[in-house]
């Protein structure tokens, strides 16, 4: 790779709008972490983001940094990254999420900033900059992870309501009160090894670009890391309360047990695709989940036009993104 010659100031300029991101990423999704286990009541919306943020951050400790390889290594050709390239996919990514956080919508943050890199990259090179499998990938999931947190989360009420079907409903809100404690804390640790990894993985990109880190690194350094599972954790504990009421109660009406099996089918499903480096949509996720808990008591019980809307802004996540960031590397390219 050929590296790019910057001065250091514009490199922290960088690094601080990839942190940025990352903790917008977190403030954006803290309704996929924290919507089930308000909604049900079961935690107060202050204790409901401490509680996230603290496993947002304990995911360091969890997982391998195989999905910061794939955004850093498997997106776009190495040739094609400058800090302009990296700087149209940060705003890119970034404005997406302010827009869809504005008007309460559960977009993926995941997908906006692949869809940033595809954008700026293309601006730059055309579609040859892209590395199609790191790509396919990415894009297939958009339907896999959906489908598997709904199948995931349909199986684990079924499962439940066999399981507990001779218990009175005030025994049964009775422990799931508590067991959702545990399935909201898995759910967050694995929003926070997913996600926390795509912003380490934009700025391992932009270090080993710059000639600051080598490609022939096996991880990034560890500021990087610490810096970036402690930035979504901050996101998180300042919460996107305007996509909460969405995620936790208009597609579906959950009790505690409902907001448990949602957690648990989300969390497999997250800690699956993080351990095979999958860079996955964390509101995919559990909206999916969500979806499968409600149509698994009855397909009434999920309005299907809060969902159908959600998943046009998922459709346009990506395309949107990029055209942003394409914008924001013309303007920036036109103004170096």
């Amino acid at each position: 790779m050929q590296t790019f010659h910057i001065g250091l100031g514009f490199i922290i300029v960088l690094v601080t709008l990839a942190l940025l991101f990352d903790f917008m990423n977190g403030f954006h999704d803290a309704a996929n972490s924290i919507a089930t286990i308000v909604s049900t009541g079961v935690l107060k919306p202050s204790y409901a983001v401490i509680w996230a943020a603290f496993f947002n951050v304990v995911a360091i400790f969890v997982f391998q940094l195989k999905v910061a390889a794939t955004i850093g290594k498997g997106t776009i050709t190495p040739e094609v990254i400058d800090q302009y390239v990296i700087f149209g996919a940060l705003i890119g990514a970034t404005t997406w999420n302010i827009l869809t956080w504005y008007y309460g919508i559960p977009s993926s943050s995941s997908h906006a900033l692949i869809g940033g890199l595809i954008g700026a990259a293309v601006a730059k090179a055309g579609p040859a900059a892209l590395i199609t499998a790191g790509v396919l990938k990415t894009v297939a999931f958009i339907v896999i992870s959906p489908l598997l947190g709904f199948l995931l989360g349909s199986l684990m009420m079924l499962l439940v309501s066999w399981l507990f079907v001779r218990a009175t409903p005030r025994k049964v809100d009775h422990w799931f009160r508590r067991l959702q404690l545990i399935s909201a804390s898995l759910y967050s640790l694995g929003h926070g090894g997913n996600d926390a990894q795509k912003t380490i993985g934009i700025i391992w990109m932009l270090l080993i670009a710059a000639g600051y880190a080598s490609a022939t690194d096996a991880r990034p350094a560890t500021w990087v890391i610490v810096a970036c599972y402690i930035a979504i954790g901050l996101g998180t504990m300042f919460g996107g309360w305007r996509i909460v009421k969405t995620m936790g109660q208009k597609i579906t009406k959950l009790k505690p047990v409902g907001g448990f099996c949602a957690e648990t089918g989300g969390a497999i499903t997250l800690f699956l695709a993080t351990g095979l480096g999958i860079p996955v949509s964390t509101t995919h996720t559990i909206t999916g989940a969500i979806v499968g808990v409600g149509s698994a008591q009855k397909l009434s019980a999920v309005r299907w036009g809060v969902a159908r809307n959600i998943v046009w802004a998922w459709v346009l996540t990506i395309p949107a993104s990029a055209l942003i960031a394409a914008l924001a590397w013309w303007v920036v390219r036109q103004l170096a």
